[in-house]
């Protein structure tokens, strides 16, 4: 049990780092989209859906803090924020996103850009990567959890 512990906050490990990299880039979107850094060509304005999004980075700081001593409590919290606050941002940002999408598959006519890149075929792109990231992260954490919840179930026992 304690391999598989190790292993599976290696996994989560990573996973985090990958939202943190997807979460720092997000955020220099929208503070040049904000700031007028570049012209509205080049970096569009943020999507709604991308600042509740911002809070993401709760969960993956919650695991963090779970991992030195095992935390059950932290782990839960972090199970539960991600599902609020990177989950359902995620959703809602494809619900926010499709209408767009459908103007673009239809017509062929994007009205927002990054880059000189259609900002809702990249922003789909980014969405499907993070809905990924989060769903791999809260598989190891429940594989996780019962590894810990079993831990101290056989120390009891003893």
């Amino acid at each position: 049990h304690y391999q598989m512990s190790v292993t599976l906050k290696f996994e989560i490990k990573k996973l985090i780092y990958v939202h943190l990299v997807i979460w720092l880039l997000l955020v220099a979107k929208m503070s040049v989209g904000h700031l007028r850094l570049l012209s509205h060509d080049q970096v569009a304005m943020p999507y709604q859906w991308e600042y509740p999004y911002l809070l993401s980075v709760v969960p993956s700081l919650l695991g963090l803090l779970s991992f030195p001593r095992n935390n059950i409590s932290y782990l839960v919290l972090s199970m539960i924020s991600m599902g609020l606050f990177s989950i359902a941002p995620l959703i809602y940002g494809s619900m926010e996103m499709f209408p767009a999408a459908q103007q673009l598959y239809r017509h062929g006519k994007a009205y927002r850009f990054l880059f000189g890149f259609s900002a809702v075929s990249v922003m789909y792109l980014v969405l499907v990567l993070a809905v990924q990231v989060h769903a791999w992260q809260l598989y190891y954490s429940k594989k996780l959890l019962d590894s810990w919840f079993t831990s101290t179930q056989e120390k009891k026992r003893k």
